[in-house]
C-alpha cells in the first residue's frame, strides 16, 4: 500500500503518546440515533482535546454533494464553516492519553485515505483503532442496547452472539479503513450499537453510553458518562410518554418486546435488522408517527 502522508499534517507540538488507542467516527454514513456522533461530541466537549493531525479535506471532500454553510449579512459574506477532519489527543477520566478522530467521511480517494490512516497509526504508535456508529434494528427501546462488534482482534470483542453469518452491504470509508488496517497488521475493531428502528432519525443517547462502555471493556479507558446518562434518561421518559399515550404505538412496542424476549430466552444467535420481513412486526406507520413526535420535541 502506498504511503499517503501528504493527506495529513502532524501538529508541530504532538504530545507524548505511549501506544494510544484511536477512536474514530466519520460523519456521512449510517449512524442510527447519532450514536457515533454523540460519542465523539461528548469526548471532545469534556476531555480538553488538542489537535494532533489534520487531513487535507480539499483532496477528500466533494463540496457540491454537501455544501459547507456560509453566513451572509446584508451585503457581504461574513463566515464560512469549513469542513474539518482532525485527530485530537485527549485524556480519559484518570489521565490516560488516547486519540479521537472525527469529521466528514471522505467522498473520494478512499484507498488513499485508508493508506493515510495506516501511515498515521504507525507514526503515532497507535496500538488499537476503534470505529463506532449506530445501526437501525427491530428492537424495543425498553430493553438493553445491544452491540455488534467486529474486527481482527476477537479477544477484544468480548462474548457476543453472532447475529448474522454473511451479508453484503454498501461500503463506507470507515469500514474500508478497518479492513486495510487489518491487512497491514494494525489492530482494528469496531462497535455498532443497535438502535430501535423507529428512533433511528432521532438522537438516542443510550446507544452512545453503551458504545463508551464497550470501548472501556476493550481498552481499559475510563469515561465519565453522567451527562449522557442524564440525556438517555430524559429521552427514555419522553419516548415512554408518547408510547403510553397511543394504544397503537404501545402495541407495536409490545410486539418488539415479545420478539426480543423470545429470541433472548431461546438463545438465538440472530437479531432482526430493520427491514427484515421475517422478523418485523407491522408498524411502519406507527414508527413514522413516533419519529415525527420526537422530531417535533427536538425542535422545541
Amino acid at each position: 500500500m502506498a504511503d499517503r502522508t501528504e493527506l495529513y499534517t502532524l501538529a508541530e507540538d504532538v504530545p507524548g503518546l505511549d501506544r494510544p488507542v484511536l477512536l474514530y467516527y466519520l460523519d456521512g454514513f449510517m449512524d442510527a440515533g447519532g450514536a457515533g456522533r454523540l460519542v465523539t461530541e461528548h469526548l471532545l466537549a469534556t476531555l480538553n482535546p488538542r489537535p494532533v493531525a489534520t487531513f487535507d479535506v480539499d483532496s477528500l471532500i466533494d463540496y457540491r454533494s454537501r455544501r459547507p454553510p456560509m453566513s451572509f449579512d446584508t451585503d457581504r459574506w461574513i463566515e464560512y464553516e469549513a469542513p474539518e477532519l482532525i485527530v485530537y489527543a485527549c485524556d480519559d477520566a484518570v489521565g490516560v492519553p488516547f486519540l479521537v478522530m472525527t469529521g466528514p467521511e471522505p467522498d473520494r480517494s478512499w484507498e488513499g485515505f485508508a493508506a493515510a490512516m495506516v501511515s498515521l497509526t504507525e507514526q503515532l504508535g497507535v496500538r488499537l483503532s476503534i470505529g463506532v456508529h449506530g445501526i437501525p434494528m427491530a428492537v424495543p427501546h425498553t430493553r438493553e442496547t445491544g452491540v455488534t462488534p467486529h474486527g481482527n482482534r476477537p479477544d477484544l470483542l468480548g462474548e457476543h452472539p453472532a447475529w448474522i453469518n454473511r451479508v453484503k452491504v454498501p461500503g463506507s470509508a470507515a469500514a474500508l479503513t478497518e479492513y486495510r488496517l487489518a491487512e497491514a497488521g494494525r489492530d482494528a475493531i469496531g462497535f455498532a450499537a443497535h438502535v430501535p428502528h423507529y428512533l433511528a432519525q432521532s438522537e438516542y443517547p443510550a446507544a452512545a453510553v453503551t458504545l463508551l462502555h464497550r470501548i472501556t471493556d476493550a481498552t481499559g479507558l475510563a469515561f465519565r458518562t453522567a451527562e449522557l446518562d442524564e440525556a438517555a434518561e430524559r429521552a427514555r421518559k419522553q419516548i415512554d410518554g408518547e408510547v403510553s399515550a397511543s394504544a397503537d404505538i404501545t402495541e407495536a412496542v409490545r410486539n418488539l418486546e415479545e420478539q426480543f424476549d423470545a429470541m433472548t430466552t431461546a438463545g438465538e444467535s440472530s437479531l432482526p435488522l430493520a427491514g427484515s420481513p421475517a422478523r418485523m412486526p407491522d408498524g411502519d406507520e406507527i414508527a413514522a408517527e413516533l419519529e415525527r413526535f420526537l422530531s417535533e420535541q427536538n425542535n422545541e
